[in-house]
């Protein structure tokens, strides 16, 4: 070792200060400064971003979604630069760093669809939890909407996650978005049973009904003469958290009151005739009417 250096020089030893040592040192602050002031930077970018996203009332978890991928990516730029100065090939490096990008994506495809979905979600907001919705040919009250699924609750009581890509590519249906809604219910009555009586019936119930709204005022009319029955529409305005309560309370009314009155509420049925033929001897043939009700 000694050797070694008994053969460099004052000069040799200056010239390498100046050449190798020095320049290398110099590389290293400017990188160590320009990292840290980019951090800084990026600190402050991030404070103004929050303050906007938090400004435009977006959902709370796509805020925090979107702060750690753009505060990623901005530290990856400050990166990038503080390797540049200290004379790293960053060409070369977002090459790689691209390819990386493109083949995960390519592998990630379907998760990528539901992030995407997801932040739609987040963003237009087509329903909240708490809404009763019905999506991807599910029904269910929502629980939690994330980045990448959600998740329902059956009114059984079961949970069902949703892929986001399978909500957003569908329908939607959210029955909780307006604060009034429509009750349909269809009633029945028979042929000979006394039309006007039946409908007078009805309104008085629907009237008497403190939940059903007054405007928009009420249909109550006939809407088909069936093979079995005349039927009447019946459609009162509720309040949309009175919806199902209302058509439970209005069904089993009417069922009591028609009864009541002795106005019927007839189940599907047909006429068969049956056509007997006699032996040559008679000349006249016999018929016989059956009636016959099917089984619901």
């Amino acid at each position: 070792m000694e050797e070694i250096l008994s053969k460099f020089t004052a000069e040799d030893i200056e010239r390498y200060i100046n050449v190798y040592a020095i320049p290398w040192a110099i590389n290293i602050a400017m990188a160590i400064l320009i990292f840290v002031i980019g951090r800084i930077i990026v600190s402050i970018v991030m404070r103004m971003v929050t303050k906007l996203m938090a400004r435009s009332k977006y959902d709370q978890m796509l805020i925090d979604f979107l702060e750690s991928i753009i505060s990623a990516i901005l530290m990856l730029f400050v990166i990038v630069a503080s390797l540049d100065q200290l004379g790293v090939d960053t060409t070369s490096l977002v090459a790689i760093l691209g390819a990386a990008g493109l083949a995960i994506g390519l592998s990630l495809q379907d998760s990528l669809k539901n992030f995407a979905a997801g932040v739609m979600l987040l963003v237009f907001k087509p329903f909240k939890a708490g809404d009763f919705v019905e999506v991807a040919g599910t029904s269910g009250s929502v629980n939690k909407i994330g980045i990448f699924t959600s998740t329902l609750t059956t009114p059984d009581n079961k949970e069902i996650i949703i892929p986001n890509g399978k909500i957003y590519g569908d329908n939607i249906t959210n029955y909780s978005a307006k604060h009034t809604r429509r009750v349909d219910m269809v009633f029945g009555i028979g042929y000979d049973d006394d039309l006007l009586k039946a409908k007078q019936i009805l309104e008085e119930i629907v009237k008497q009904d403190e939940r059903v709204l007054a405007e928009p005022a009420p249909l109550i009319a006939v809407s088909e003469l069936g093979d079995s029955s005349v039927n009447f529409n019946v459609r009162p305005w509720v309040n949309t958290a009175d919806v199902w309560p209302v058509k439970y309370a209005i069904t089993e009314a009417v069922k009591l009151r028609f009864d009541e009155e002795g106005i019927s509420i007839p189940y599907p049925q047909m006429d068969v005739h049956l056509h007997k033929e006699e032996n040559e001897d008679n000349a006249e043939d016999e018929k016989d009417k059956v009636r016959v009700t099917p089984e619901i």
